[in-house]
This record gives C-alpha cells, sequence and structure tokens, in this order.
C-alpha cells in the first residue's frame, strides 16, 4: 500500500512545496499510468474492483489537466 501512495505525495510537493510544475506535470502522467497498470492487473481477478477505479482515474485526469494549465498560465510561478 505505501508504495501506491509516494507517486501522490511526490506530486503534492513537487507543486505546492517546491513549485515545479513541468515536473508535476509529469509525474501526474506516471501516476495515471501506475493507475492503469493497477487497473489492468485487477481486471484479471476482479472487473469490479477495476470498474471501481474509473472515478479515481477521471479525478486524476482532471488534477493532470490542471497542473498543465496553471504551469502553462505561471511560468514565472511554478
Amino acid at each position: 500500500m505505501v508504495r501506491s501512495l509516494w507517486p501522490i505525495a511526490l506530486w503534492s510537493w513537487l507543486f505546492f512545496s517546491w513549485h515545479r510544475g513541468a515536473l508535476a506535470a509529469v509525474e501526474v502522467l506516471v501516476l495515471l499510468a501506475l493507475i492503469a497498470a493497477t487497473m489492468a492487473a485487477f481486471w484479471r481477478t476482479s472487473r469490479l474492483a477495476a470498474l471501481l477505479l474509473v472515478p479515481y482515474v477521471l479525478w486524476v485526469s482532471f488534477a493532470s489537466v490542471l497542473t498543465w494549465a496553471l504551469w502553462r498560465s505561471n511560468p514565472g510561478l511554478l
């Protein structure tokens, strides 16, 4: 479980603490890839478990668009 939390925590540090918008944008894409891999692994065992991750994928996708937009809009700050 701890392994799945580090990408979320890293995004928060990159974006809010270290003001590294570009790295946060790349990192959130890595997070999306990890979620997709988790969904694929779950799909083989329980399709319901995989489908229950769909709202999470949608939320992280929205966060990735916001991260990119904020970074592009505020290059001096991020």
